[in-house]
């Protein structure tokens, strides 16, 4: 039998990811099962444990790879909206597709419910911190060079920010009574423009 190369190698974990990520979004982590996994992806568990030492790593990688496209999302959309009459708006554009973002079932079910339990809530925590400050960084430096902010607060000032757009989705992904993705726009909008 023919080795694999290189390339195949990269395609089989390429899939693995990408079937791993459909069933843990739409079943959810416990209900996956690896066997579940590998035939979705027309793979053995060989190939999967050569990739993946085990399920939690695999739900990891799928974890911030959802993560990191998000923020990918929400960046473009910063700068996009970027303009010289509004200084709030590159973050609220940000802000706008993390709230549409949590109201995806896959992203609920991965981010919001299976990480924290997952990964532990520090696990949890510690990544999102890792993967999301240094663009809530970014607008808030943006903010102490136009005078709006100290610049000794840009730091506190994002995880804050942070802080609250998630607690925010959480809230919209578990469907609190009175919390829309409307409403949490706006508080987060009155939020950045208090800040000093």
């Amino acid at each position: 039998m023919a080795k694999r190369s290189k390339v195949d190698a990269k395609k089989t974990r390429a899939r693995l990811l990408s079937d791993a990520a459909l069933l843990f979004g739409s079943k959810g982590y416990a209900a996956t099962s690896l066997d579940d996994i590998c035939a979705q992806a027309g793979t053995t568990k060989g190939a999967l444990f050569h990739h993946f030492m085990n399920k939690k790593v695999l739900f990891q990688e799928v974890w911030t790879d959802l993560q990191l496209e998000m923020a990918a999302a929400a960046r473009d959309a910063g700068i996009a909206a970027r303009s010289k009459t509004n200084p709030y708006s590159a973050l609220m554009a940000g802000s706008l597709v993390y709230l549409d973002w949590v109201l995806r079932k896959d992203f609920q079910t991965i981010v919001l419910i299976d990480g924290p339990a997952v990964l532990s809530i520090s696990g949890w925590y510690e990544g999102d911190y890792e993967l999301g400050i240094q663009g809530v960084i970014a607008n808030m430096r943006y903010l102490a060079k136009l005078g709006i902010i100290a610049e000794h607060r840009i730091v506190p000032h994002a995880m804050m920010v942070q802080g609250a757009i998630n607690a925010a989705g959480f809230a919209l992904s578990r469907g609190e009574k009175g919390i829309t993705k409307e409403g949490v726009y706006e508080a987060i909008e009155i939020l950045a423009r208090g800040l000093r």
